[in-house]
């Protein structure tokens, strides 16, 4: 049933092209911007582009964040390794304070507890990480949710565009208008396609914000572990 309706708009359309090239002597074209079949997508179309511009503005401040943390300074533990050899406890914390990141924050703690058993500062620099895993993936479950639901909010509007569709044609008794089911058609088409876009934005950009937080917190775990092998070296 839905075939044989959508082969009809079609040959309608196709006549009503032939007739406006044959008055103008040349083929017709017709052409849609962006706008325009955003436009058709109707009121559907609104929570996606706020999904897209949600997700979009998470991106770029994570990506922004996670690119500050993930700046590695190759002379910080070889520094902290000498003020600590040496006994200058209140010079490595200076030095944790002035790098401003999740590594340096951890090592802080560190170096607030030496004296203490190793379980201890271990415990301790581990609870610290923990926040600031959790500072890193701030928002970042937001795009997962956004591309999962930006495509089910689409298939939503096709949904609706083709019951309105059939509504419409349920009104025109026998005679199908094109004018009637082109609003209903242009819905169900045109949500759906902005849904799955979104949604795939929104999949790549959680998968790149992940790895990139992976990476901060490998870092992070090899210096801990660094810092507590500094601990048992001998004076």
């Amino acid at each position: 049933m839905i075939n044989s309706i959508l082969l009809q708009i079609a040959t309608v359309q196709k006549d009503t092209l032939a007739n406006a090239a044959g008055a103008n002597g040349e083929a017709g074209e017709i052409s849609l911007s962006v706008w325009d079949l955003t436009l058709k997508g109707g009121v559907i179309m609104i929570p996606i582009l706020l999904l897209l511009i949600v997700a979009v503005y998470i991106f770029i401040e994570r990506y922004m964040a996670l690119r500050k943390a993930s700046k590695e300074d190759s002379n910080f533990m070889n520094n902290i390794r000498d003020f600590i050899h040496n006994g200058k406890v209140d010079s490595a914390l200076a030095l944790c304070k002035s790098k401003e990141s999740p590594v340096s924050r951890m090592i802080e703690k560190g170096v607030l507890r030496i004296g203490k058993p190793l379980n201890y500062i271990n415990a301790a620099i581990e609870n610290v990480g923990k926040v600031e895993v959790a500072k890193l993936e701030k928002n970042i479950g937001f795009l997962s949710t956004s591309a999962g639901a930006a495509p089910m909010i689409g298939f939503l509007g096709t949904v609706i565009g083709m019951i309105q569709a059939f509504f419409d044609m349920s009104q025109s008794s026998n005679n199908i208008d094109i004018n009637l089911l082109s609003t209903g058609i242009y819905t169900a088409m045109v949500t759906t396609v902005a849904g799955l876009v979104v949604g795939i934005i929104a999949y790549i950009c959680y998968n790149l914000l992940v790895s990139n937080v992976e990476k901060v917190v490998n870092k992070m775990e090899t210096t801990t572990l660094e810092f507590m092998d500094l601990l048992q070296e001998p004076a």
